[in-house]
């Protein structure tokens, strides 16, 4: 029987899913749980590694028996996950040594702001391409193994793993250690030019090298799955981070396309080539993906801008503020009044990210009055995301010297449409929301099924995508630089709060 399905694992900061497509590229079935958050103190975020990797494994258990879906009917599997995420586990018995520290912990900003100080920053950029900031791997693994008791010794004697939740997804499946470019480039012990981890990074950082895992392309067959777990052996053919699998889930194959993905944080990617291009805007030089079976093959390069805060924000409405039940009440809460009455929010809760890259900003909400309420504060809430977005943009055209003609939009959020209709509004170009929305996932067996045959091309592809909705903008450009001009008004007032 010729296998009908990929299976992509999509493992993200708040839950995990696993998603099944079929040569069309259309969803046939998904699960997904959410699991918990740990805050142990103001700053931090934590994840059981051991809870990511169980609830990923249920739920793709549980979307092949609720669709009688069979191991054997399985081409490939592809795997998307949280990027920067950190866990360290031990070689011999499996068990993480630490709770994982999630990419929107700030613990290890003090160590960022030292070799900052020391004048390193250059050269984490030129080689990684990544600014020195607390959002990347490195510097929470170097808190992991001075902070653990015993840590640092067992990991220079060659007793420790470290991975990011893709790595720690492909041990637990297969006993593997591995990773791909898209992941491996954003750790800051990655020289993206030369494709291989780079011992002047390492010892910036005091990381012992036997740590790391083997470094794949992104598409590509790197393990096959026990085959006690799904019933049958599975190749795991393709690898990415989530924000380079939704632009390669999107069809941005060429130079000067670009997505934004509206998930926890906002995520802006725009394809730039073969060629590195270093950003002069504060915005990272990280790699999309590599096809081929072997490094160096075929590397696609993005210009990148990271929002900390973008789906999160409503969760904090829902959590935080409690005026809403459910994430999905917020668009008609904020489309209840015509605007937002003059208040801004910036929602820079754990610092603000690209381009301005903040650690010490902190959540602000401004211009509220009497007459603010609710509805206001949803509408602000929502606003915000778009404002952020339109930030990293303008940043990204000056550095790719490429005006964007069109936004494809993927992510939970990318359903709003009054969030779509302000992103295009305020950004003055065209917002495309594809039939699929799903593209993480998409991107992951994308990957997967071109590394096993199961599609021919990139062309074909392509070829899959479909547009659902295109937002045109509507706002004049008096309105809108007036409405930029508020907004970062607002945004300095957030900077370097918390001194």
């Amino acid at each position: 029987m010729k296998p009908e399905f990929i299976l992509a694992i999509d493992q993200g900061t708040t839950s995990s899913r696993a998603i099944l497509f079929d040569h069309a590229g259309k969803l046939c079935g998904m699960a997904q749980q959410e699991f918990r958050q740990i805050f142990p103190q103001p700053g931090w975020v934590e994840h059981d590694a051991n809870t990511l990797w169980e609830t990923q494994l249920a739920v793709m258990q549980q979307v092949m028996a609720e669709h009688h879906v069979s191991a054997d009917r399985i081409a490939a599997i592809g795997i998307t996950n949280q990027r920067e995420t950190t866990v360290v586990w031990d070689r011999q018995t499996g068990e993480p040594i630490a709770n994982a520290i999630v990419w929107q912990d700030r613990r290890n900003a003090a160590l960022c702001e030292k070799l900052q100080a020391e004048g390193k920053a250059g050269i984490f950029q030129h080689k990684t391409g990544l600014v020195l900031d607390a959002y990347f791997s490195g510097t929470k693994l170097t808190w992991l193994l001075d902070n653990v008791p015993g840590a640092r010794a067992r990991a220079e004697r060659g007793e420790l793993a470290f991975g990011t939740v893709d790595s720690w997804l492909v041990y637990k499946l297969s006993g593997e250690h591995v990773t791909d470019t898209s992941n491996a480039s954003r750790t800051l012990l990655f020289n993206i030019r030369t494709q291989q981890w780079d011992d002047q990074l390492l010892a910036l950082l005091n990381i012992p090298r036997n740590m790391l895992p083997t470094v794949m392309p992104s598409s590509g067959v790197v393990a096959t799955t026990r085959a006690d777990l799904l019933g049958a052996a599975i190749p795991i053919a393709g690898i990415a981070g989530d924000q380079q699998a939704a632009t390669f889930g999107q069809a941005c194959h060429q130079p000067g396309m670009a997505k934004n993905t509206y998930g926890t944080g906002c995520f802006m990617l725009m394809n730039i080539g073969q060629e590195v291009i270093s950003s002069h805007n504060n915005l990272l030089t990280t790699i999309g993906w590599t096809c081929g079976d072997s490094l160096p093959g075929r590397t696609d390069y993005m210009l990148e801008g990271s929002v900390f805060m973008a789906g999160a924000t409503v969760q904090w409405l829902r959590d935080g503020l409690g005026i809403i039940k459910h994430s999905c009440e917020v668009e008609a809460l904020a489309a209840s009044v015509p605007d937002t009455g003059g208040v801004m929010f910036v929602p820079a809760f754990s610092g603000l990210g690209a381009p301005y890259w903040d650690a010490h900003a902190r959540g602000t909400i401004v211009g509220m009055t009497r007459g603010s309420t609710s509805a206001h504060i949803a509408r602000a809430a929502l606003d915000s995301i778009a404002y952020q977005s339109v930030d990293v943009l303008e940043a990204m055209q000056k550095d790719a010297l490429i005006a964007l003609t069109e936004l494809r939009v993927d992510g939970g959020a990318s359903c709003n449409d009054l969030l779509m209709q302000f992103q295009a509004d305020i950004l003055g170009v065209p917002v495309v929301r594809p039939v699929v929305t799903e593209t993480t996932a998409l991107g992951a067996a994308y990957l997967a099924g071109l590394a096993v045959g199961f599609w021919d091309s990139q062309e074909e592809i392509a070829a899959h995508w479909q547009m659902e909705r295109r937002f045109e903008p509507a706002m004049g450009s008096d309105e809108r630089n007036e409405r930029l001009r508020l907004w970062r008004r607002a945004v300095e007032r957030s900077r370097g709060w918390n001194e």
